[in-house]
């Protein structure tokens, strides 16, 4: 039981990582205060903001999924030790 909770905290911080990591690759063009915003511009601006959003959420449950996981299998090995 303790080796699976070790394997389940590892790939679990390792996504939440990957996860994040995604999120910080998306870069948005930067504009000229020159330049005239149109609609397709304002979608792409929302829709990329949009998707870093729901990386960031994903990212955040999967690494509170971690942590819970952590304290189960420290509870565990104190109940053990104990």
């Amino acid at each position: 039981m303790i080796f699976g909770l070790d394997i389940t905290i590892g790939l679990g911080a390792l996504a939440s990582s990957y996860l994040w990591w995604l999120a910080s690759r998306q870069r948005l063009r930067r504009i000229s205060r020159l330049e005239e915003l149109d609609a397709g511009d304002m979608n792409r601006i929302v829709t990329a903001l949009n998707r870093t959003q729901i990386l960031n959420a994903r990212a955040a449950l999967l690494a509170s999924a971690t942590a819970a996981l952590a304290a189960v299998r420290m509870g565990a090995q104190a109940m053990l030790d104990f």
